[in-house]
């Protein structure tokens, strides 16, 4: 069920890092889930390279977003998405 619940959680990090990034009419669903999720890796990961420990569920949230966000625009400068 936790899986389940990850997935759910990555599409809407995801869907948020694209509307933020201004993506969101180049990605689908699953799209959206993957970046939610590598993304949310990703933000954690460099998190904690700075020391930051995201405790409370709002600041996790934001580290998520943040990490999918960074993920867009690492896809963006390699090419995954065409400019508009």
């Amino acid at each position: 069920m936790s899986f389940i619940i990850s997935l759910i959680i990555g599409g809407l990090v995801g869907w948020l890092a694209s509307i933020i990034m201004k993506t969101n009419a180049q990605m689908g669903l699953i799209a959206n889930v993957l970046v939610g999720v590598v993304g949310s890796l990703l933000g954690f990961w460099f998190a904690g390279l700075l020391g930051i420990v995201p405790t409370g569920g709002i600041l996790r949230f934001v580290v998520a977003v943040a990490g999918a966000v960074l993920l867009i625009f690492i896809l963006g400068k390699l090419g995954f998405f065409r400019k508009r």
